[in-house]
């Protein structure tokens, strides 16, 4: 039989830290379990076979190799790394040391993202993913030092924007923007270039490491600032000018009359004219509703038409109305969805 659990030892004797006796317990806790018989996974197994033949449409069997979650992620951190030389290194890097350092980033960064290109490709039943791949992966590679011109000027808007930053560097390794906003840049160009799946899952990265969720195929200018991150949405057609800065939980989002893949390649998501600022958790709905150059958007607003330039939108009323959907008739149709 195992050893009784000392439950009081973190307020007596020796053992007198919480940390201490947390560690104990959960080895006595793993001797006590690996004293039982072996569990029987068999009968779960054979529910999760059945699984997959009942709801075969999350499974991905005996089809085409889909493009590495691990090596898509790696992706990423490599175009970062090509960005933004010498900030995310483990040791310094020297003027001497790029030439060298830039070669072998790019002829990996080459190999896997072709290698992720042809697998997007022939997942679409492309006619011919291995050149077509070749093609693609050299056109995009091509655009990298554009990319890097703009991308400075949205880390200029971030360090400019906030008085917070103390320097360019800290808006470099610490601001969530730059890594959602660069990311997204380069899905945006394999977006543009016809490849699917890659520029989804590349935006997935940025959205899983800093709460921002911003589509490929968002159309974005230049010295864009995204302040804080967390929950800002940006959908599929939304179109950004210049020198815009958004705040934390902004979503540009659709209104559909859920027409689901009905709309596909329609322009629902709103766009943003040049040197506008949208405060914290603003919505702005509809591929129909412009917000004019110049104009500043206030916190908690919800807008579903235009705005002319040099707006002043706030919220005067506060309150919340509740409307039952079933009496509303044929208004009841819309259905407000990201």
């Amino acid at each position: 039989m195992a050893a009784a659990l000392p439950i009081n030892c973190y307020r007596t004797g020796p053992c007198h830290s919480p940390r201490i006796f947390s560690r104990l317990r959960y080895s006595l806790l793993a001797t006590h379990y690996s004293l039982l018989p072996p569990m029987n996974l068999t009968p779960i197994k054979q529910a999760l076979l059945d699984s997959y033949q009942k709801h075969g449409g999350i499974n991905h069997l005996d089809g085409v190799n889909l493009p590495a979650q691990d090596s898509v992620q790696q992706l990423a951190s490599d175009y970062m790394h090509l960005m933004f030389p010498g900030f995310f290194e483990a040791t310094a890097l020297t003027k001497k040391d790029v030439p060298a350092h830039v070669d072998k980033l790019l002829t990996g960064l080459h190999r896997r993202l072709g290698a992720e290109i042809e697998k997007s490709l022939r997942f679409a039943q492309d006619a011919d993913p291995a050149g077509h791949a070749r093609a693609i992966s050299a056109e995009a590679l091509g655009q990298l030092p554009a990319l890097r011109q703009i991308i400075q000027t949205d880390v200029t808007a971030a360090h400019q924007g906030d008085p917070a930053a103390r320097s360019i560097e800290e808006v470099i390794l610490a601001y969530p923007c730059v890594l959602s906003i660069s990311v997204q840049r380069f899905a945006h160009v394999l977006y543009g270039l016809g490849v699917p799946l890659l520029p989804r899952m590349l935006t997935e990265y940025g959205h899983e490491r800093t709460g921002t969720d911003i589509h490929p195929g968002a159309i974005i200018g230049t010295h864009f600032f995204i302040d804080h991150g967390t929950g800002v949405v940006i959908g599929e057609t939304a179109e950004i000018g210049s020198h815009v800065k958004l705040y934390q939980g902004v979503a540009l989002i659709a209104r559909s009359l859920t027409g689901g893949q009905a709309l596909r390649g329609q322009k629902r998501h709103p766009t943003i004219e040049d040197h506008v600022t949208i405060y914290a958790s603003t919505t702005i709905m509809g591929g129909d509703t412009v917000i004019g150059a110049g104009s500043t958007v206030a916190s908690n607003v919800f807008v579903t038409h235009s705005v002319p330039p040099r707006s002043l939108v706030v919220m005067e009323e506060k309150g919340v109305k509740v409307l039952d959907k079933d009496s509303r008739g044929s208004a009841a149709q819309n259905d407000w969805m990201i």
